[in-house]
């Protein structure tokens, strides 16, 4: 290794960490891929209709196209050189179809232009980066000062951060399956899995489509299984490439995107995105004259509290399940680079508001590059030189077939699985909330909401528990008083806490489980769930 090599692993930790350059690079390239699709989807979920109601930013794609790109590379990189961790950032699926909901006027609060939309997003990403440098307190072991947002952290119960990693790597699976189209809606019962049929009778349908797709998947999803059996580097990789080629004989890899010339004019998407014409770009077009405008004020507030909260328990939750699968937590059970990683966060959240794009955070896909071995910064810097590069040469990835990129997906939620296993289901009180936080993330379709109803039924059974543990404890003790031990000098007690001695029992006084924080947060959730974002 040569001077610029030993320092680069110096900095990045590569070799402490027990990774190499070329684990590193694999992994970043393979987080790339699985995010690839993020390159089309948000700005087509930002500008596109809804319900059949025009958006008024429909004709800003090729700008959100480019905030998207930029976003994701100025997050990438700060991840990559403030915290050192193996994670990416992009516009936040949910976060993005939200902004697009509030553009239409689906989410209860119409009237709002693009501009007024990125103030809002702006505002709350400003709220996120002062909880993460707002001091609350020091460490009781190292002394070091704790921030509001580390604060919180600590906060969520140790049953429901266990779960968190599982509720993840099943909400990564439901995404893979939906992107492979093996999972469709279906009215009734919601979903139902591809009636594989059609791919013979009907070649050219939907259904057939979808079909089709589903067996692409499926043999990638195999192929990752049986090399990562034999220990082959860059399974996840090498698994998705192979869907991408099974793809093209199976109609599903859109090779034709790469004659396609109009896929390959870049330089009118820049020409757009720096325009200043509020029909056309983005960049710092913020109208908070629309955002604050007298009849929006209060929806506007809770717009801001809703996108901040999201944000926040999306990281959360993705940090602590790609740190678990990654074994990247320090002997509290933190992630490591935990503090820095969410500073990171917070500002690409603003960076991409000024881009023109929704709340920039970190992608739970950033899981398939873990799976691969990333440990470090260093694969966070090749996925984001992949992002800057998908401008240029956006007809390339296009190709990949969403099925493809769901192998990926799907392997990352089976690796993750296995952290259930240190979750206590013996005690319902923490089984319950755990189990709500699990399956939470995919039928909620949501992190955020995965560990809000986790906290929320937390607080709730442990209230409840505490009441009737009580009521117990004081019916026993009197009961208990006539054949109590006499006091003596040697066996009295100073404390009022202690418990109530008998010659057979010892009655123990019930213990408060719920910390402050823990309170606040499942309050702060129920305001999100049950205050109207249309006021008045």
């Amino acid at each position: 290794m040569n001077k610029f090599g030993e320092k680069l692993d110096g900095h990045f930790k590569i070799s402490e960490r027990g990774s190499r350059f070329s684990t590193e690079i694999i992994a970043g390239i393979t987080t790339f891929l699985a995010m690839a699709y993020i390159l089309v989807v948000n700005p087509s979920t930002i500008t596109g209709d809804i319900s059949g109601v025009p958006n008024p930013a429909g004709p800003l794609w090729n700008s959100v196209f480019i905030a998207t790109v930029f976003g994701a590379l100025i997050g990438t990189l700060l991840l990559a050189f403030l915290a050192n961790v193996p994670y990416a950032q992009a516009p936040g699926m949910g976060l993005n179809s939200q902004t697009a909901l509030v553009l239409v006027g689906f989410a209860g609060a119409g009237g709002y232009l693009f501009g007024g939309v990125l103030a809002i997003i702006l505002i709350s990403g400003a709220l996120f980066l002062l909880l993460t440098v707002i001091p609350c307190g020091r460490d009781k072991e190292t002394g070091a000062m704790i921030t509001v947002r580390e604060k919180i952290f600590d906060g969520i119960p140790a049953g429901i951060r266990a779960a968190i990693p599982v509720g993840i790597g099943l909400f990564i699976a439901f995404i893979g399956l939906q992107n492979a189209g093996i999972v469709k809606a279906q009215d009734g019962i919601k979903v139902d899995l591809v009636n594989f049929t059609t791919m013979f009778t009907a070649w050219d349908s939907a259904e057939g489509v979808l079909a089709r797709g589903a067996v692409v998947f499926l043999l990638g999803l195999v192929a990752i299984a049986i090399l990562s059996k034999f220990r082959v580097k860059g399974a996840v990789l090498i698994g998705i490439l192979i869907a991408t080629i099974l793809g093209i004989p199976f109609g599903i890899t859109n090779v034709k995107l790469l004659g396609d010339a109009s896929e390959w004019k870049f330089w009118e998407k820049f020409a757009d995105f720096f325009s200043r014409d509020p029909e056309k770009g983005t960049f710092f077009m913020f109208d908070f004259a629309n955002a604050f405008r007298s009849e929006a004020v209060l929806s506007t507030i809770m717009l801001v509290i809703t996108f901040c909260m999201i944000d926040m328990f999306d990281t959360i939750g993705t940090l602590v399940g790609c740190a678990t699968k990654a074994n990247l937590l320090d002997k509290n059970g933190k992630p490591i680079g935990f503090k820095r990683a969410m500073f990171a966060d917070s500002i690409a959240t603003v960076a991409g508001a000024c881009l023109g794009t929704s709340t920039v955070t970190t992608f739970v896909e950033s899981g398939t590059g873990v799976a691969e071995g990333g440990k470090t910064g260093f694969a966070s810097i090749i996925t984001a030189l992949l992002f800057l590069l998908s401008v240029f040469i956006l007809p390339v990835f296009k190709v990949i077939p969403s099925a493809a990129a769901a192998c990926g997906l799907v392997y990352v939620g089976v690796l993750m699985m296995s952290t259930v296993t240190s979750i206590d289901f013996t005690d319902v009180r923490i089984a319950v909330p755990a189990f709500l936080t699990i399956a939470g993330m995919p039928f909620f379709y949501s992190i955020t909401d995965g560990i809000g109803i986790g906290l929320v039924s937390y607080v709730l059974i442990n209230i409840i528990c505490y009441g009737i543990d009580w009521i117990v404890y004081a019916a026993r003790s009197k009961k208990a008083a006539p054949a109590a031990t006499p006091a003596t000098e040697e066996n009295a007690e100073t404390s009022e806490d202690a418990p109530v001695q008998s010659a057979e029992t010892v009655i123990e006084k019930p213990k408060w489980t719920i910390s402050v924080i823990t309170g606040v947060i499942a309050v702060l959730f129920l305001v999100m769930y049950l205050v109207p974002l249309a006021v008045g």
